[in-house]
């Protein structure tokens, strides 16, 4: 994609709606919703990377309910001609064909390469990447497994969500403050992959999401990792204005 002079490319992450409860969430849902409302007029491709919401579940004919401000400005933003991408994070990594269907928004479950005015980018959520976190990995096996997820459809969407829905509050879905600490170059699972990635092929930017920790690290002289941070504490987002990519923060 060649990106029009005075247009920009946007990419957000880990807004979590829905999180503690659907009413604590709402103040943050309308912020974005604001935010979508603004960035549409000079934007030629939105990227969403994973956990948009804290739970998703697909049903065969049930989506979870909620989201309907969220929802209504991404179809209206598709429908005017912007490009949205969606990759599933470690919440809503159970989301099917609702949002290919229904707002014809193409869903990715593992990075993918992007090429903008000659800059290659590698985008995804980030979860599992990367060494380490091996506890997350079989976890996430498990709950991906075609067969798990068939059992799961069988529990009622009045007991099958609230109960997913319990189960991510409790398990520390909303960022804590350990998330907010920078473990450094080697501790940080996302810089070691990209680092890895660079060995074989080139990229001018890795996107990710996940750490809700807004970083911009230099992996080389002609490489940078950005993480988009999160809608939770930091407010933060990155564009892409067809020459340079920038790590920026809501305004209030």
């Amino acid at each position: 994609m060649n990106i029009p002079a005075g247009k920009k490319v946007y990419f957000s992450s880990d807004n979590h709606l829905g999180a503690p409860t659907p009413e604590a969430s709402k103040s943050r849902e309308k912020k974005f919703v604001k935010w979508l409302d603004e960035i549409k007029e000079d934007a030629a491709a939105i990227f969403l990377l994973g956990d948009l919401f804290d739970f998703w579940f697909e049903y065969k004919h049930v989506v979870p309910k909620g989201f309907v401000r969220t929802l209504g400005k991404l179809a209206e933003i598709r429908d005017s001609g912007i490009p949205i991408y969606f990759f599933v994070g470690n919440h809503d990594l159970w989301m099917d064909d609702y949002f290919e269907k229904e707002l014809n928004i193409p869903v990715y479950h593992k990075p993918q390469k992007f090429e903008f005015n000659n800059k290659k980018f590698l985008v995804g959520h980030g979860d599992g990447l990367g060494p380490g976190d091996h506890g997350y990995k079989r976890m996430k096996k498990v709950f991906t497994n075609p067969v798990s997820k068939w059992f799961y459809r069988w529990l009622h969407p009045d007991l099958g969500v609230p109960l997913a829905q319990h189960l991510s509050i409790k398990n520390k879905l909303i960022s804590g403050e350990e998330d907010q600490q920078f473990l450094g170059e080697e501790g940080e699972w996302l810089i070691q992959y990209c680092r890895r990635k660079l060995e074989s092929q080139h990229y001018d930017y890795f996107l990710f999401g996940h750490r809700h920790l807004p970083l911009e690290i230099e992996l080389n002289e002609t490489s940078t990792y950005v993480n988009t941070g999160d809608w939770i504490n930091f407010y933060t987002y990155a564009e892409f204005d067809g020459n340079e990519l920038r790590l920026k923060k809501l305004q209030p």
